[in-house]
């Protein structure tokens, strides 16, 4: 049997989570994607297959740190959210494991108001 790559295991992930977390029109999904550089982070409405909203560390934060950016990025996102009238997300990871900068997003985006 051939062993599974990194990227294989990725998606299979991804589709595992994206089976049972699905975003509507009160309760959009918070969907993260993470590259080595930058952090991409969307607000979403899959009912209506909508974008809601959408920030990254490349745009809120590049200079900064990347455990910074991250952070920079949640408190923005959930001022953005919050105006908007968003008040409760569903968390989608990505297929990314829940541990730094992933975690920090989260948790920023919970400081900010956000409720998930």
């Amino acid at each position: 049997m051939k062993a599974s790559t990194n990227d294989q295991n990725h998606k299979r992930r991804h589709a595992r989570i994206r089976a049972r977390v699905i975003g509507s029109a009160e309760r959009p999904r918070l969907s993260v994607y993470k590259s080595n550089r930058y952090l991409h982070a969307q607000i979403v409405d899959d009912a209506a297959g909508k974008t809601l909203l959408a920030g990254s560390t490349k745009d809120v934060a590049a200079k900064d740190k990347k455990m910074d950016a991250a952070k920079k990025l949640g408190l923005d996102l959930a001022k953005r959210a919050k105006a908007a009238g968003i008040e409760k997300v569903v968390f989608d990871r990505g297929g990314f494991r829940y541990t730094g900068r992933i975690a920090t997003l989260a948790t920023a985006a919970r400081e900010g108001g956000l409720q998930f």
